[in-house]
This record gives C-alpha cells, sequence and structure tokens, in this order.
C-alpha cells in the first residue's frame, strides 16, 4: 500500500488510555486536543563568545489536553472519569498517542489531570476535559517500526 503525504484533517490523530498498555483503549467523543511542549533550555554566556549568550536543551515535558463530552459506558471515558478523585500514584496511566503517519508516542505512568466532568450550561451536554502530563521519557516508535494502526495508509 502507498503512504499518504501532504496535510490530514486532526481527527486522524488517535489516543488510546488506561491503566496499563494491555487494558488502553480508544476513547469516545473527544472533540480537540491540543499540546503544550515545556523545554528547559540552559543558557551562559562565555566570555570567548564575545558577549554571544550560548544555549543548550537539557529537560522537556509534555502536557496534552483533551476536551470533549462525558460518555458512560464507553470504556476509555469511562476509565479517564473515573480518576477525577485520584491522587498521588493512583492517578497515573498509559497513554499512546498514533500520529497520522504512524509514528507512535507511548506514556508510561503518566499524570491524568481531570479537570472538568459534567458541569456547564443546563442545556449543554455534559464535558469530559483532562490533561495528560509526561513523567519521564516517553517511547516514541517511528512509523516504519509503528506498523499497523496508522489510518494514513491507502
Amino acid at each position: 500500500m502507498k503512504k499518504k503525504t501532504g496535510v490530514f484533517p486532526v481527527y486522524e490523530n488517535q489516543f488510546k488510555l488506561g491503566g496499563s498498555k494491555d487494558t488502553a483503549t480508544d476513547i469516545k467523543d473527544m472533540e480537540t486536543f491540543s499540546v503544550s511542549f515545556d523545554n528547559g533550555i540552559e543558557e551562559w554566556k562565555p566570555m570567548d563568545h564575545g558577549g554571544w549568550t550560548r544555549h543548550l536543551m537539557t529537560a522537556k515535558s509534555l502536557t496534552i489536553s483533551i476536551n470533549g463530552k462525558r460518555h458512560v459506558g464507553d470504556p476509555g471515558n469511562d476509565y479517564v472519569a473515573g480518576l477525577i478523585f485520584a491522587n498521588g500514584r493512583d492517578a497515573e496511566g498509559y497513554l499512546c498517542w498514533i500520529f497520522p503517519d504512524g509514528t507512535m508516542v507511548e506514556f508510561e505512568d503518566c499524570v491524568f489531570n481531570v479537570t472538568n466532568i459534567g458541569a456547564g450550561d443546563s442545556t449543554a451536554v455534559g464535558p469530559l476535559e483532562f490533561e495528560v502530563l509526561s513523567n519521564g521519557k516517553p517511547k516514541v516508535t517511528p512509523p516504519q517500526e509503528a506498523g499497523a494502526g496508522s489510518n494514513m495508509e491507502e
């Protein structure tokens, strides 16, 4: 099969989550997601560089914010909603982000921060909103090694 190239709709990004990789599942009715990298950059101004600053990236952190609707009965949606009162290690789980090109980014023991569950206007559909925060280095598998699961194949 020929691999697609070019632009793609955002919905081709896929997420699987759960208490572990073995129990990970899709999550229904999510509408938007955003990604934020927090990069730790050291800087110094050595005399031998004539006043010019040098930089070195020494740390990384990632937060994925996901927003959608609360769908009672969906295993992925129920898993996240069930973490609303979790604290400490009980708020940790597994998340796999599958890019449209097939790249997989897996987070073991990431932190699930549930920020809204069901609140809003009286006539609105109840939301489920949460953040997934990296908790250590993720495993990144390039598309040629990730194999099946990419919906960019024709």
